[in-house]
């Protein structure tokens, strides 16, 4: 017999900015890291033989809260991969949710009916995942590993291995991130013992999951924040609230309710050794509910496709700095703050 504890990536870029990431290789967030240390708090006196993750920065990352302390090597498999999400890559849930409500629902409640461009199904899935957990079962019989994997594709496999058919998968809970399921495997047969554990989150106060509520809701629709090009009207109505919109720029408008809610400025043209955001403004009725964090996450798309690893803004307002610093910026020289959005080791 094998033990297999199977686990969740840490907090990752997808996760804090509400945007689809699959197969898209995002970074863990500075909660993330946190929820990292958690998790090898949790894990300190368990025995383990081998570690597994699939091949992805977030899962390899989280990964180091097991077989750093224990020196252990760690084996990538691409089978332990999320679902693909095809045309659906890094694009936000609200988008989404607005664009394809009846696939957004499909997605969280009735997986075996969800059908979008270049997406994976969930036989597709489950052939690539069930074989990568046996074949690691079969190179550790009579052992303890950890694996660690994703959230939509560990729901379809806890799932499937609990009996469950696919039209039933979307009634079981969405996993925290760290959060921990135990299988035990006997050749072939592999059984769920205890599934999505998040108790070692819940203790430090470092749930991802306490802090949203898209899972709460029924049709499990997105209710965020999107974003559009900076039009005449919008422009109208950004200043109607407040805002010194810029005149030049790369300008992102932060929308809400089909509302202008805010506006971001980028300076592409002083991207060197780092991005520079020159505004980045929320309208007063929209402050509050976390809505001022997703936006970060349009402006490392937009650096990071233009080969950029780290963003800079000058910020001389002490709530303002907190406010970023909370998200991974860090003081630089004087007003300057910098965070790093890049892959190497920090």
């Amino acid at each position: 017999m094998t033990r297999i504890y199977l686990i969740r990536h840490a907090e990752a870029e997808g996760n804090l900015y509400r945007v689809a990431h699959g197969h898209y290789d995002s970074l863990i967030t500075d909660r993330g890291y946190q929820q990292i240390k958690a998790l090898e708090k949790r894990f300190a006196d368990v025995q383990i033989d081998a570690v597994y993750s699939s091949d992805l920065f977030r899962t390899r990352t989280t990964a180091k809260a097991i077989y750093v302390p224990r020196g252990l090597p760690l084996h990538t498999d691409a089978g332990l991969r999320e679902i693909n999400m095809g045309i659906w890559e890094d694009r936000p849930w609200q988008e989404l949710t607005m664009e394809s409500p009846d696939q957004m629902y499909y997605f969280n409640r009735r997986v075996d009916q969800w059908q979008i461009e270049g997406g994976e199904s969930v036989a597709q899935v489950l052939d690539r995942y069930l074989a990568s957990l046996r074949r690691i079962s079969h190179e550790n019989d009579g052992k303890t590993v950890a694996v660690f994997s994703h959230g939509a594709a560990m729901r379809i496999v806890l799932g499937t291995l609990q009996g469950l058919p696919p039209e039933q998968i979307g009634n079981t809970p969405h996993g925290d991130n760290t959060a921990v399921s135990l299988l035990e495997a006997e050749g072939d047969v592999i059984r769920v013992i205890y599934r999505d554990d998040n108790q070692h989150l819940l203790d430090a106060g470092l749930s991802t999951l306490a802090k949203q509520r898209w899972w709460k809701d029924a049709k499990m629709l997105e209710k965020g924040i999107y974003y559009a090009p900076l039009t005449d009207d919008l422009r109208r109505e950004l200043i109607e609230q407040g805002a010194d919109v810029p005149a030049a720029g790369h300008l992102i408008t932060v929308m809400y309710d089909r509302h202008a809610a805010g506006l971001v400025q980028l300076l592409p043209e002083k991207a060197q050794s780092a991005g520079w955001i020159g505004y980045y403004w929320l309208a007063p009725a929209y402050r509050g509910h976390h809505r001022g964090i997703a936006p970060l996450g349009q402006v490392v798309k937009f650096y990071r496709a233009r080969g950029v690893d780290r963003l800079r803004m000058d910020c001389a307002d002490e709530s303002t700095r907190c406010f970023f610093e909370k998200f991974g910026f860090r003081p630089l020289t004087g007003s300057t703050l910098e965070k790093y959005i890049g892959y190497e080791e920090q």
